[in-house]
């Protein structure tokens, strides 16, 4: 049984930043509309202070080209480790300005960029959530695994974890 627990503003962007900043790698869907959903997983580069979530990008990639017809996507992260999940719904925007490359470079994307951050392809998707729901639990994994198995033989009802909505 999960409690509902919504965050808002500040905290709604710590918790954020913590669930993306345990498991960075998420399922990025665009072109909503078609069935099946196109995704593909990437790597959050960043979560910023206003809860933005930043990635690094080909702009000859298809995501890129699927955002400038419809930006509107859907990311999903898995920590199964720690049994946290989130969704993220928002809208995506495509830049490339040389002083944001050059702040969110990582080394690991020189693998999709043979001249590395200054590959003329290189660009940044900035996805600003308006839809965000995680699933955690709020004792750790070893712990609520102990209240499910009670719950389970006893069949009183445990709180195991925690839901809510991220609203920023």
């Amino acid at each position: 049984m999960s409690k509902i627990e919504n965050l808002f503003e500040e905290k709604a962007i710590e918790k954020l930043q913590k669930l993306i900043s345990d498991t960075k790698t998420c399922l990025f869907c665009t072109d909503l509309t078609s069935l099946p959903i196109t995704t593909r997983p990437m790597a959050s580069t960043k979560v910023d202070d206003s809860g933005n979530l930043w990635f690094i990008s080909s702009s000859q990639s298809n995501k890129n080209f699927e955002i400038k017809t419809d930006n509107r996507v859907q990311l999903f992260y898995t920590n199964t480790s720690d049994s946290e999940f989130l969704t993220v719904f928002g809208n995506a925007q495509i830049f490339k300005d040389k002083v944001i490359i050059e702040k969110l470079w990582s080394p690991i994307a020189k693998a999709w960029f043979e001249e590395g951050k200054k590959d003329p392809n290189v660009s940044l998707i900035c996805v600003k959530p308006s839809d965000v729901h995680y699933w955690d639990n709020k004792n750790g994994k070893v712990i609520s695994l102990l209240k499910i198995a009670t719950q389970a033989a006893t069949g009183l009802k445990m709180d195991i974890g925690r839901e809510g909505d991220l609203k920023f």
